[in-house]
């Protein structure tokens, strides 16, 4: 359960790194309700963390957190906010990927 906890937490790193990109293009009071909604999404995503971490080892968890918040990110990037796409970064966004499971498969 606490691995489900802990992707969940990784989505809310995610959408928290959405909020910022969507601050950065806003202008306005809509600049304030994206980073409302950041501080929202930071909030549950380490409430999360601090959860799964109570089981999960603490490098682990951290490890697949960050992971999950960059794999995400720089998706969320190439998808929504145009930024650029090229093989190698595509290799090492696959390569964070199978450190992220194969971090999972290793730990309790």
């Amino acid at each position: 359960m606490n691995w489900i906890i802990l992707v969940i937490a990784g989505l809310f790193e995610v959408l928290f790194a959405f909020c910022l990109g969507k601050a950065k293009e806003s202008s306005g009071n809509e600049v304030y309700w994206w980073y409302g909604a950041f501080l929202i999404c930071l909030g549950i995503s380490m409430t999360l963390l601090i959860k799964a971490t109570q089981t999960l080892p603490l490098g682990t968890a951290y490890a697949v957190w960050t992971g999950i918040g960059a794999v995400g990110t720089v998706l969320l990037g190439i998808l929504i906010f145009k930024d650029p796409v090229n093989l190698w970064r595509i290799v090492f966004i696959l390569m964070l990927i199978f450190s992220i499971i194969g971090l999972k498969f290793v730990s309790n």
